[in-house]
């Protein structure tokens, strides 16, 4: 006979293979894929792939300032001679540690308050968390995150906190209208019947049936995240120089628009890059997991 065991593992491989068919059969969401891998590979190889690795760092060669594209500098250099291609190579490490760090801080909190507040929905409990989250959803997430970011010492570890802050509300929403629902399910219905904790009913029993969505938005935040961190960056409150953040090349290089363009035009790029990669690749998850509208 057949062991569960064996029959289990058997149910998840056909699982896996036909959620990868129907991610496969949608054209963008394989480009995002594409686009994404490329991405990280770039960030995580930088001081391999770049072709000028030094150039991410404090450097100077004014004999090759300001060059436009060429065989030499595929993406021209900046008015103080660093290669542009190897310096946006770098600058998608910190925007990928933007959007990892962020994430990582923001959604353990906002699917507990989340699951607390649905599980206690119409008790002082929903009140005080839901208000509060709806506070932190009334002001626009940049004009907040940009608010915090002006009052503490510009650098990239404070733009990760400003972008926390006010990022955590959207998972608090999410994951608070799904336990509203699932609270009035059967199987949790049962977990109480029979005794279970709170803990067990919120955790084991709610909290699976929310992964599908929550990791879709995620997937499809870290786009946004990366372009709020790109936006403190440009304004001087994120990455600073030296460092080759992708919205700090951004605002150096549109000091010489329109004559050197490159300089602003190639970083500017890259942001699209990386966003549209992350968009086309949630937008791929959502519709392989069947997640709801996030």
């Amino acid at each position: 006979m057949v062991s569960a065991k064996v029959l289990g593992s058997a149910q998840r491989s056909e699982n896996l293979r036909r959620s990868w068919y129907k991610f496969s059969r949608n054209r963008l969401s394989l480009i995002g894929l594409f686009t994404v891998s490329l991405v990280v590979f770039l960030a995580v190889f930088a001081p391999v792939v770049a072709p000028y690795p030094q150039h991410a760092s404090a450097f100077v060669d004014f004999e090759n300032a300001s060059r436009p594209p060429c065989r030499t500098y595929p993406f021209g250099t900046d008015v103080v001679g660093r290669d542009i291609m190897s310096r946006i190579f770098f600058g998608f490490r910190f925007s990928l540690m933007m959007g990892v760090v962020v994430l990582s801080l923001v959604v353990p909190p906002g699917v507990i308050l989340g699951l607390v507040a649905g599980y206690y929905q119409g008790t002082w409990v929903d009140t005080v968390i839901m208000r509060t989250t709806d506070i932190f959803l009334a002001v626009p997430p940049l004009v907040l995150a940009l608010a915090i970011a002006s009052v503490l010492t510009p650098n990239l570890f404070n733009a990760m906190l400003a972008v926390s802050l006010m990022w955590w509300p959207w998972y608090c929403r999410l994951v608070y209208g799904l336990a509203s629902t699932l609270r009035h399910e059967f199987f949790v219905a049962s977990a109480e019947t029979i005794g279970a904790s709170r803990f067990h009913i919120l955790f084991r029993e709610i909290l699976p049936n929310c992964i599908s969505p929550i990791f879709t938005k995620m997937s499809l935040d870290m786009g946004w995240v990366i372009l709020i961190g790109s936006s403190l960056s440009f304004v001087g409150l994120g990455v600073q120089p030296p460092r080759p953040g992708l919205g700090t090349m951004v605002a150096d290089g549109s000091k010489y628009l329109p004559d050197q363009w490159w300089i602003a035009v190639f970083p500017a790029l890259a942001i699209v890059l990386v966003v549209l990669g992350f968009n086309l690749l949630g937008d791929g998850l959502r519709d392989m997991l069947g997640a709801e509208e996030v």
